[in-house]
């Protein structure tokens, strides 16, 4: 179990509710990433872990219950924290959302690597048997009403979402993420990218320099038909890679030009650390989700058998 050195303080906007956001992060001495709601009238205690989850339609992590208390868009920090290896820590947090930052895991990476770590490695989750989850399987857990909301995103966007994501044993030294999108949009068309993290000072480097940075984007045409859904209130050039209208091209700058998988990757890694350990294993993401992300390691837990934790 690894926590921080000491208490510190991140602030910004939410990236769909548009509102500021405060968390002072503490050292833990109990095992888990926990957030507290401290700006509603009850202290709620908010697990961070895959069991959590209650919703994943808005386009990230939410954790805890959409109805009462609950956290937005966690996955970024998540991906961070898995990054410097802690497995135990006390987020308060006075809003719906985690600050989007940049819209990447870079500034959460800089202020955890400042701040410092100290306790022993997380646990391993050594996957055992393949586990795999469809888009199919996660439309057929949802409601009817999220249903019809995955069809609106999809009308708006043009995509097929129609993907998977996968689990399957490895050497056991590693935790390997291999993503693939497909979008109809020219800028993005079909990109794959690929990393690898085995705990070592090398590979959490090769994260800072390759992916951390990548950041979340979105069509600017989109922009006020989510906005009337509740979602990107808090969406600027500041924090998100701008599609313009054709799709063509983006109004800010790439880092890479496949910065857009490269998110997926922070995605998918972020959404993987709410299973409490560091997976020892192979992550495929084919046209991947927030969903098909939590619905994976519901089936890899489903069964004693897929999984061995050391």
């Amino acid at each position: 179990m690894a926590t921080f050195k000491k208490k510190f303080e991140m602030s910004g906007v939410g990236i769909h509710s548009g509102k500021s956001v405060r968390m002072v992060v503490r050292p833990s001495k109990v095992s888990g990433i926990v957030f507290y709601r401290i700006d509603m009238d009850k202290k709620f205690k908010i697990p961070a872990i895959y069991s959590n989850v209650g919703e994943t339609k808005m386009r990230n992590t939410t954790v805890g219950e959409m109805s009462g208390a609950h956290v937005q868009t966690i996955e970024h920090l998540m991906a961070a924290l898995m990054l410097v290896g802690v497995d135990s820590a006390i987020i308060e947090i006075d809003g719906c959302e985690t600050p989007i930052l940049d819209g990447s895991a870079a500034e959460f990476m800089k202020k955890f690597l400042e701040i410092g770590v100290v306790g022993a490695k997380p646990k391993r989750i050594i996957v055992k048997r393949e586990v795999i989850a469809t888009s199919d399987e996660a439309k057929r857990n949802v409601s009817f009403f999220e249903r019809a909301k995955f069809w609106l995103l999809n009308k708006i966007s043009g995509r097929d979402t129609r993907g998977f994501v996968k689990l399957s044993p490895n050497d056991g030294k590693s935790f390997n993420v291999s993503a693939t999108l497909i979008y109809p949009e020219k800028v993005i068309g079909e990109q794959s990218f690929s990393y690898s993290y085995n705990g070592t000072k090398k590979s959490q480097n090769v994260f800072l320099r390759d992916v951390a940075r990548a950041r979340t984007f979105g069509k600017i045409s989109e922009w006020e038909i989510l906005k009337k859904h509740g979602m990107a209130h808090g969406a600027s050039e500041h924090n998100v890679i701008v599609l313009n209208a054709n799709g063509d091209g983006t109004l800010n700058q790439l880092y890479w030009p496949d910065e857009f998988v490269r998110h997926k990757v922070i995605d998918a890694i972020g959404d993987m650390w709410t299973s409490g350990g560091i997976i020892i294993g192979d992550l495929v993401s084919y046209k991947g989700s927030h969903a098909l992300n939590n619905l994976v390691l519901r089936k890899l837990f489903s069964d004693p058998e897929n999984y061995e934790i050391i």
